[in-house]
Order: C-alpha cells, then sequence, then structure tokens
C-alpha cells in the first residue's frame, strides 16, 4: 500500500515521492526464496553417491572412486568451485560457516523449515571429513589435482583426470587445514545435538583428536600438499589453531580450550591482529567476535582482561566495515560494495555481513555498542550494513544484477562451472571429454543449459563492472566457500520486521510516503477503506524484485 499526499513543491515532490516508491518497490527481496536457492547450490557441488531426494536433478554419480588407490575411502565432500577437485580448507571453512548460520540462526531456520537441508549440507561434509580422518593423527586432505583438473573442461560424472589423494600425518604437518577441520566438526556437534545426540559426540570425538594433532605437530597444508599452493595457498595456522578451540570451547564448555586462546592470544596472534576481512585463508575476525560473545555473555571471569583485547580487535573489524575507523576502513566500490580481491571478491561481503549479523545479536543480547575511534555504533547499524551488502548482492547494484544465480529474472547466464555449462548427463548420455568440453560447451556463446541456482558468482570489479563470459573466472566462477556465509546472512535477513507477506507479495514491504494531504486525480491505485491509503489493483498480486507499478497523481 501507498500514502499519497499533497506537498508545498507540488510536481517536484511528488516526482521524487514516485522515485522513492519505485526504489522500495523495486529492491525489495525475498530472503526465504534466497536462502532456498543457495542450498540447491551445496547439493549442485556434492561429489559421491547422489541421495534418492537429490534436488538438483542435472546432476549424477561421481567420484565413486576417490581415495580408493591409496587404500581408503573418500567418497562424498564437495567439488571447490566450478572443479572437481576437493579442496578440504575452504570446505571445512564452508561446513563451519554452515554450521554457525545452524546454531546463532537457529530459529530463524527452523521457522522457515530450512533447517533440514542445512544439516544434510552440512554432514555431507562432516561424514566426508569423518573418512578422511583415519587414525588420530592422519587427516586426508585433498582429492584431485588442480592442475591437471583445470586442463579438462567435462562434468564431473565423465571425470578422466587424476583422482590422487594427500594426507597430513606428523612427517607432512598442515595446522591450518587440520585446524579448520577440527573447527568445522566442532561446531557441526552443536548443531546437531538436538537433532542426533549420539552424531554430535561423534564429532566432536574427531574433533578433539584432530585439533590435537593440528597443535601438535605444526605446519603448513600447503608445504605439505604442494600442488595445493597456487589455488589456495596459506598465509598461516595460528588463526585457524585460535579458531578451532574456540568452536571446541562452545562445543563443550571446556574451560582447557579457554585457557587456549587466552594463554596463546599474543602468541598466536589472536589479541595482536587487527584485520578487515574474514575469510577461508584468515579467520582472526570471526574468533575476536565468537569471544567477544562470552563476554558479553558475562563469562570471562579470570580470562576478562584478555577477552576484552579479543574484543577491541572484533570492534576494530566492524568499524573498518562500516567506514568508522579514523580512515583505515575496509574498502568500498562506488554502488557500496566491500571489495577486497580482483578473483572472487563476493566471498568478502558475504562472510563480513554473515559475521557483523551475528555480532549485532550479540551485542542486541547485552545491550552492548561498539566503540570507533570516534563514534559509537548501535547493534542495528552493523545488521543494516550487513544488509546493504546483502541486498547488492542480490541485485541493488549499479547493473540491478543479482550475482545468486537464479535469483529474480536478471543474473549471470554464462556461469564459470563445468557442470552448469555442459549439458545433462541425464540428457546426453555420451561422455563429454576433455577437449570436446572446451570446444562444444566452454566456448560457446549461448547461456549455460543448467541453471545452477544459489550459486554466488565472483562478482563485480572495483568499479561495479561485470562481464558475464564463461572465460571471466574470476567475476563468474562461484566457491563453496563465498557461497556458505550466506545461507545464516539469508534466514537472519528474512526474520527482519516488514519481511512479512502482504499487498506487495512474499518477503516484500508496505512502502510509504511522508506526505499526508493528497489532493487530485489519481489512476492505477485502488482506494481502500482507510484514509488517504491506497494498494495495487486487483490484476496485479505480486510485485517480484525488479519490477515496477507505474502510477499516475496529479497535483
Amino acid at each position: 500500500m501507498v500514502n499519497l499526499a499533497s506537498s508545498p513543491y507540488g510536481s517536484l515532490a511528488l516526482l521524487v515521492s514516485l522515485l522513492a516508491l519505485q526504489t522500495i518497490i523495486a529492491y525489495s527481496f525475498d530472503y526465504s526464496d534466497a536462502l532456498d536457492k543457495t542450498l540447491l547450490f551445496f547439493e549442485a557441488q556434492r561429489s559421491g553417491k547422489l541421495p534418492v531426494d537429490q534436488r538438483t536433478k542435472w546432476r549424477g554419480d561421481s567420484g565413486l572412486r576417490d581415495g580408493f588407490d591409496q587404500g581408503v575411502n573418500l567418497v562424498g565432500g564437495y567439488y571447490d568451485a566450478g572443479d572437481h577437485v576437493k579442496f578440504n580448507l575452504p570446505m571445512a571453512f564452508s561446513v563451519t560457516m554452515l554450521a554457525w548460520g545452524a546454531i546463532d540462526f537457529k530459529a530463524q531456520m527452523v521457522s522457515l523449515n530450512q533447517m533440514g537441508h542445512t544439516l544434510k549440507a552440512i554432514r555431507w561434509g562432516t561424514d566426508y571429513f569423518i573418512k578422511g580422518h583415519t587414525q588420530p593423527n592422519v587427516l586426508w586432505a585433498q582429492v584431485g589435482d588442480g592442475v591437471s583438473d583445470h586442463y579438462c573442461w567435462e562434468r564431473a560424472e565423465d571425470m578422466t583426470t587424476s583422482r590422487t589423494a594427500y594426507k597430513l600425518d606428523p612427517e607432512h604437518p598442515g595446522s591450518d587445514l587440520a585446524g579448520e577441520t577440527a573447527a568445522a566438526l566442532a561446531a557441526a556437534s552443536i548443531a546437531f545435538k538436538p537433532y542426533d545426540s549420539a552424531y554430535s559426540d561423534l564429532l566432536l570425538v574427531h574433533a578433539k583428536q584432530i585439533f590435537s594433532f593440528a597443535n601438535r605437530f605444526r605446519g603448513f597444508y600447503d608445504d605439505s600438499i604442494g600442488n595445493a599452493k597456487q589455488f589456495y595457498t596459506s598465509s598461516g595456522y595460528s588463526d585457524e589453531l585460535l579458531w578451532a578451540a574456540t568452536w571446541l570451547y562452545r562445543a563443550t564448555n571446556d574451560e582447557y580450550f579457554l585457557k587456549y586462546v587466552v594463554d596463546n592470544s599474543v602468541s598466536l596472534g589472536g589479541t595482536g591482529w587487527a584485520v578487515k576481512e574474514f575469510s577461508w585463508d584468515n579467520k582472526y575476525a570471526g574468533v575476536q567476535i565468537l569471544l567477544s560473545k562470552v563476554l558479553l555473555d558475562g563469562a570471562g571471569g579470570a580470562y576478562t582482561s584478555t577477552l576484552k583485547q579479543y574484543q577491541a580487535k572484533a570492534d576494530y573489524f566492524t568499524c573498518a566495515c562500516l567506514q568508522k575507523n579514523d580512515g583505515y576502513n575496509v574498502p568500498l566500490t562506488p554502488g557500496g560494495l566491500i571489495y577486497m580481491r580482483e578473483w572472487n571478491n563476493l566471498q568478502y561481503p558475504a562472510s563480513a555481513s554473515f559475521l557483523l549479523a551475528v555480532y549485532s545479536d550479540y551485542l542486541t543480547k547485552s545491550k552492548s555498542v561498539v566503540t570507533c575511534p570516534n563514534s559509537q555504533l548501535q547493534p542495528q547499524e552493523l545488521l543494516n550494513f550487513a544488509k546493504s551488502q546483502a541486498d547488492y548482492i542480490l541485485g541493488k547494484n549499479p547493473r540491478s544484477l543479482s550475482y545468486v544465480i537464479g535469483y529474480g529474472n536478471n543474473y549471470p547466464a554464462h556461469v564459470h562451472h563445468r557442470g552448469s555449462s555442459i549439458a545433462s548427463i541425464s540428457v546426453l548420455q555420451s561422455a563429454v571429454g576433455c577437449v570436446q568440453g572446451f570446444e562444444t560447451w566452454y566456448k560457446r556463446s549461448q547461456a549455460n543449459p543448467n541453471v545452477i541456482y544459489g550459486a554466488l558468482v565472483g562478482g563485480p570489479n572495483d568499479k561495479d563492472e561485470f562481464s558475464d563470459d564463461r572465460s571471466n573466472y574470476e567475476q563468474t566462477e562461484p566457491t563453496l566457500s563465498g557461497t556458505a556465509p550466506l545461507i545464516g546472512l539469508f534466514a537472519r535477513l528474512q526474520s527482519l520486521s516488514g519481511n512479512s507477506a502482504g499487498s506487495y507479495g512474499k518477503g516484500l514491504p508496505k512502502p510509504s510516503s511522508p506526505y499526508n494531504k493528497p489532493q487530485g486525480s489519481l489512476w492505477g491505485l485502488s482506494p481502500t477503506q482507510e484514509k488517504k491509503v491506497y494498494e495495487l489493483p486487483e490484476w496485479i498480486k505480486v510485485l517480484k524484485p525488479g519490477s515496477e507499478c507505474t502510477f499516475v497523481y496529479i497535483q
């Protein structure tokens, strides 16, 4: 509905009012639909024997002998991006983020009937991690070779590339990857506890053993698995050790783990690093916000002093995101998007927005604020900024383009993704070879034959420019780690007041005008019983994002 009235500024004010109304209508988003589609992306990325309830029907079974040549069953898990390598570091981070969303936004996910799909997405990853943890100090960490894989453009169901598996052990350590895996299993144990306590306990057993392995035998995983270095280079493992211990503390309430993050706060950089990004490679901001929760909940006890130092760094990250950090801010594009890297940049605003959403809730519960160099931030301001990033991703951007595939009516059609770009195995049953895939499918100008619903592509450059080109992998390739934070974020945003169904359709708020004395003729809207309030005509049931409603009012 819309409330129209006259203005002393006549037609100019009316024009502004109409433009404001058009903006509100065009950029109102159904986060529950975005959430549902984003979960479908994880089904599209599944490796292994697909379940009978698989909703992404263009996929088939694949990687059914992964690990067999090394004498271990590594069937399952997720393909990383538009390729078919199972890189466990970003995969484990993705599972941690899925689990965190299921924990902190449990009520929202349950109300949206998405908890079941979310837990299935988590378990597809955790079952695979458990398979790879064959001994207390042995963790299988990768399947596939990125170099040979990238020389082929073929469906997962047709794979002819190397499926060599790589492991970590005391002679070949990987504290970063092992630490992230421990964090994922610990977080998942919390998510599963209300629904499957036995599985939750099993996850926790593995999490503790893997953390012990990561902490005792220290080293970079990409020194042990050399061919991972050019794809997912690790900048360090100190953050993952703190990250794992923090999640284990939350899962167990065992003081040993809280003491670990306090005693190692300086040596592992937890209270020293002030960061502006949160990603598969850098977990410091996540550690700092999780430990701020301990403090805000009044559970700091003897560790309060150190936890306050962690919180100071959490506030630094927050102030930097909201451009309140005395010049030391996170870079933004002209359209207002967080911009950190040329390749797959949207992972950074997605993960930062998730962090800000959870921190906003922690602050709200404790009636606290964020102290920036020259101002204070209320919890709602954090959530508003997170919403602005999510809305940019869904279409409120200079191109009016949704970067979540399948959401809305305008999204990239040439996604850099092998399975999406080649006809489904159910349609084209003959195998598509490496070279044939490039010649016949990669180079074709038509849109991908399979819509990979819910995939968050790399996104625009620092000038908000985007080229929908399959060869433009920096911008059109989706990743697990970029998409995973959106699950919890969309669940949280859908719960905001005003995102309920009404005259404008599911999830669209009712715009209104500040003017309160309507006079003159009005065409295109229907009057209601409430004075000065109008609604859409009967033949318009829903206004989808990006669509418009035109009406005429003569002052």
